[in-house]
């Protein structure tokens, strides 16, 4: 599909999670580091100092983040000791990744097909950019346990690296972005429709290229309220189905 054919998304980029407060968004992104298991149950947290540093956040809001997940119950801060993870977080909360196998659940993971950079109009827009801009073009296969359930491409910025390799990518792109690339993303904002099989994505999901297929458009934003990630995935609706939970 080309370009042209994906809806304009200039108002779908426009809008932001700015009203959130920061100590929201790094109470969040501790919660998914916690649920990726980055940090285990009882595990000790770095100190207040270095996490602030490494978040780029001030102290006194990591420690807003940090006391209202101690109220949810997720950690536990001993005097003298430090903050530890106390238990992880339900399985239907804070959860971004939304495919699940038709009979539920599945484990995600992710194999990195193709890394690129090139220019694409679209893409432009939805990063507010000229559309002469190089973007890095990742192009990966999810699978819930075994099971091939979609095709993603991801776009991000051409300026955070010279050189990039599917070798080199974590599997955890987020945790990636954030070590490596300085930024970490703090909401995302997805649409869902139905969409038909590219020639690429039915190569990779074993279907005739025109066959209907789900289809989610997502945009992601940093903690400095930048568009720092645009992708589309082709999801397979025989195997899995896109599911959104509130605790």
């Amino acid at each position: 599909m080309t370009d042209d054919q994906h809806p304009k998304s200039d108002d779908f980029a426009a809008r932001s999670g700015k009203n959130r407060p920061k100590y929201v968004q790094v109470s969040d992104l501790l919660i998914r580091e916690i649920k990726a298991g980055h940090w285990r149950e009882g595990e000790r947290l770095p100190v207040e100092a270095e996490l602030a540093v490494e978040l780029k956040v001030a102290v006194g809001t990591l420690r807003k983040a940090l006391t209202l997940l101690e109220s949810e119950g997720l950690l536990e801060r001993r005097q003298g000791s430090g903050t530890y993870v106390k238990k992880p977080p339900k399985e239907a909360a804070y959860q971004l990744f939304r495919l699940e196998l038709l009979q539920g659940g599945g484990t995600p993971h992710a194999k990195t097909l193709a890394v690129r950079k090139e220019k694409n109009s679209e893409v432009a827009r939805v990063f507010g950019v000229s559309s002469s801009t190089l973007f890095w073009r990742i192009e990966r296969k999810r699978f819930l346990n075994e099971t091939p359930i979609a095709a993603e491409e991801m776009w991000i910025r051409g300026s955070h690296a010279k050189q990039l390799t599917a070798e080199e990518l974590d599997e955890s792109l987020y945790r990636h972005y954030r070590e490596h690339f300085g930024f970490w993303i703090s909401h995302v904002e997805d649409r869902i429709r139905l969409d038909f099989c590219t020639p690429w994505s039915a190569d990779i999901l074993n279907k005739e290229s025109g066959a209907p297929l789900g289809w989610i458009e997502r945009i992601s934003w940093s903690s400095q309220d930048s568009v720092e990630e645009y992708s589309r995935t082709w999801f397979d609706p025989d195997v899995c189905h896109y599911v959104s939970r509130m605790a």
